[in-house]
């Protein structure tokens, strides 16, 4: 990305398109059911960030409590919302900032510092979440955080990469625009 600037096209939308697929893991995140799942019969145990389910070996049903009951779910929830919506914030600020023809590097890194946040929020939530839900909740037999839970955190190491690409990006300014004039490593006789 460096060696033909910002301006090579294909180039230029990288880094938003990075930060649209860790938007779309979020939003995976958010809605999945499978934060915590246990298959060791007869107890079976399906947990989202939102709810708790179980269902013993004879039951055709689900019964499910809510987590929003307790005071660390709803903190859970929230702060892993609040990093949502602030990576979501970030998508639309970089789509904004890489449209423009002339990339305004402030604002570039203005957004990584915006994910470095978001980052600290989500990771608030996903040490909360396991934490409190083992103390709380009694479980039996065999469980295990599943695939909502990896994509939550897909999502968190995303922001963090994603961070400092952004912040550092205003680094490499005269290179990218090509302000620099080019060094050789020889001199001619």
């Amino acid at each position: 990305m460096v060696a033909y600037g910002l301006d090579y096209t294909r180039c230029r939308w990288i880094l938003p398109l990075m930060l649209g697929i860790a938007v779309i893991f979020g939003l995976i995140a958010l809605a999945g059911k499978g934060w915590l799942e246990s298959e060791t019969l007869p107890y079976q145990h399906q947990a989202s960030l939102w709810e708790s389910c179980t269902k013993l070996d004879n039951e055709p049903e689900w019964t499910c409590n809510s987590l929003m009951d307790y005071a660390w779910g709803r903190a859970a929830a929230a702060t892993f919302l609040v990093g949502y919506i602030i990576l979501v914030i970030c998508f639309a600020l970089a789509i904004i900032a890489f449209s423009i023809d002339t990339l305004r590097f402030n604002f570039v890194r203005g957004i990584g510092g915006l994910l470095f946040v978001a980052a600290v929020f989500s990771i608030m939530a996903l040490v909360i979440y396991p934490v409190k839900y083992t103390n709380e909740i009694d479980m039996e037999g065999v469980n295990m955080f599943s695939w909502a839970y990896g994509f939550a955190w897909t999502t968190t190491i995303m922001e963090i990469g994603l961070g400092f690409f952004f912040c550092c990006l205003p680094n490499y300014e005269d290179e990218i625009l090509g302000n620099v004039k080019p060094t050789y490593f020889y001199t001619s006789p």
